[in-house]
């Protein structure tokens, strides 16, 4: 019996500004059919009060307490292993605010910090490479907010944290001590309190094998891979992933629906 989904954002249920068609009426069924909702992202450029916000005026039912977000894991994994740190921060706007919210420290000046903290920052440049750098010693606690490379976008993919915090370790000469967001243990986590349902019975639906099955498939939930994102069959077939379910659209649940619950 399913009793969860997980929804993946950018590629699945939204691209940009726009909801995949279809997503607002599939999210809908999501919930007719009885199912707890978690929006679940690796873009922390919003706050979950923001991500709901962005999602209802597409026309996407969500609620702030239904969305987690790399921010969000983030601000988690500091409060419980640096809760006294002073972080230097290379990211922007929202995740400072979601930092701030949970009583974590941000000092403008690397020189300063006890540990780094690396996202996506879309005015990223050589003076902030040098101050992540620079602010990181050999033994300075170096985290990322999330893996994804790109973002998908209405026109194109976009560069997103990951590609961030690569430049970071490779002038640094070292990897990350934790990267979060998806598939990362304290996201699935998060997710599952979320929830509050057993793996066994949820779905995880997203365009990303590496994030968003990587996730599910790691707590044991119904995979089901949609192909509007950054994911291809082609991409698929050389892969050695195995989604449960591979959908055009995440407007095609229905399908998984009835073969879940034995409806018709």
């Amino acid at each position: 019996m399913l009793r969860g989904a997980v929804l993946d954002v950018d590629g699945t249920v939204m691209r940009g500004g726009e909801p995949i068609p279809g997503a607002p009426e599939a999210v809908a069924r999501l919930r007719e059919a009885g199912l707890a909702v978690c929006f679940c992202t690796n873009n922390p450029t919003r706050a979950p009060a923001g991500y709901a916000e962005h999602l209802t005026a597409a026309g996407v039912d969500a609620d702030t307490a239904e969305v987690i977000t790399s921010g969000t894991a983030t601000a988690s994994y500091l409060r419980e292993h640096h809760p006294t740190d002073d972080l230097f921060v290379v990211g922007e706007a929202g995740l400072l605010d979601q930092l701030d919210e949970a009583g974590l420290s941000v000092v403008a000046d690397g020189d300063d910090a006890d540990a780094v903290v690396v996202s996506i920052d879309r005015t990223f440049d050589y003076d902030d490479l040098c101050a992540a750098m620079w602010a990181l010693g050999p033994d300075t606690p170096f985290v990322g907010t999330d893996p994804d490379l790109t973002i998908p976008t209405e026109e194109r993919a976009v560069p997103g944290s990951g590609a961030i915090v690569n430049a970071v370790a490779g002038v640094a000469e070292r990897d990350p001590d934790a990267v979060l967001g998806k598939p990362s243990a304290e996201t699935r986590d998060l997710v599952s309190e979320r929830l509050d349902a057993p793996a066994a019975d949820c779905l995880v639906v997203g365009d990303r094998l590496d994030t968003d099955l990587a996730l599910g498939a790691s707590a044991g939930m119904t995979t089901v891979l949609v192909l509007t994102g950054v994911t291809s069959r082609a991409d698929l077939e050389a892969s050695d992933a195995d989604p449960d379910y591979v959908l055009e659209s995440v407007a095609d649940i229905d399908r998984v629906l009835a073969a879940e619950t034995g409806s018709d």
